[in-house]
């Protein structure tokens, strides 16, 4: 597919596939954008065909150029900060970080500044780009590695439905507590909030569904512990967390739930993210290597996984 920006615009060059496609099907089933931004989209002329204000129910055709104002300037909507933070990728739509220790992904409170989010503001108000970023998933404030954004309402709102339907593959790296003897298996435990704990999560009836994946990598019997790769079939809140504690072996560190202080916190990475490209469709592999280079993990390197 041929793409390219031109200033506020970005342009796509219509190719065969998308000629059995009108504008709303485009928007509506391919994209799968939100009506309102849809809607948006369209009352404010932000979607041109050939330079044109277009027909949305007229089938495109190939070779036509279809143009769609995205890089317009935006308030960030939070305080921009510096902070040093280690950009994995980056293009017009998306931004992908190394996540250090320590740090929230975004505000959880008014004023708050020392986030990834306001970080992330800072880098692209250095380089001039004022963008209303949006972060497509989460990281705990000590999980470390790679997180995504998104520099525009069209890329996220793709993205948020990618991740909605599990299309966006996250890998992490665990250090458990014990030894694991079981090489690969499933938890398949539904996760809901702890009524007596503001912040812990637990295995609940009532809870949301919940599926993590686990792979034995390396056990340190000497030291009572597993290396393991874990890969999310659901995204909950402190799922790998949750998981591994409920089945005797909660991540080293993790006091919250269960783990010793071998660790000086959670022993999480997450290693490797995966995805196709909400407009160009290019496959998309950014691996995180390690910030505080745990000795415990020398030997596991993330672009081995």
């Amino acid at each position: 597919m041929q793409t390219a920006r031109k200033g506020d615009w970005y342009e796509i060059s219509i190719p065969a596939e998308w000629t059995t496609y009108t504008l709303e099907i485009l928007f509506r089933d391919v994209w799968k954008a939100p009506k309102k931004l849809t809607h948006l989209f369209r009352m404010e002329k932000r979607v041109q065909v050939n330079g044109h204000v277009p027909d949305w129910t007229k089938r495109l055709a190939q070779g036509e150029k279809l143009q769609l104002k995205l890089f317009q300037e935006e308030e960030f909507g939070l305080i921009p900060r510096f902070q040093d933070i280690h950009v994995l990728y980056e293009d017009d739509h998306l931004i992908v970080f190394n996540k250090p220790a320590g740090i929230d992904t975004h505000p959880n409170e008014q004023n708050q500044t020392n986030t990834l989010a306001n970080a992330a503001a800072y880098y692209l108000q250095a380089k001039g780009e004022f963008r209303h970023i949006r972060h497509i998933h989460r990281l705990d404030r000590d999980t470390t590695g790679a997180i995504l954004f998104a520099k525009n309402a069209l890329a996220g709102s793709i993205m948020d439905k990618m991740l909605e339907e599990r299309n966006i593959k996250r890998t992490y790296l665990a250090l458990a507590t014990g030894v694991i003897k079981q090489k690969k298996g499933i938890i398949d435990k539904p996760i809901g909030r702890d009524r007596h704990h503001a912040t812990r999560r637990r295995v609940s009836t009532g809870g949301q569904k919940a599926v993590t994946h686990y792979e034995v990598l390396k056990s340190f019997k000497k030291d009572n512990l597993t290396l393991i790769k874990c890969t999310l079939g659901t995204g909950r809140t402190h799922q790998i967390r949750v998981h591994l504690s409920t089945i005797g072996h909660p991540l080293a560190g993790d006091l919250l739930y269960g783990g010793t202080a071998v660790f000086k916190r959670q022993a999480l990475h997450a290693a490797k993210l995966e995805f196709s490209h909400p407009l160009t469709k290019e496959t998309i592999i950014c691996i995180a290597p390690f910030l505080d280079n745990p000795p415990i993990f020398q030997g596991i390197e993330p672009d081995s996984l």
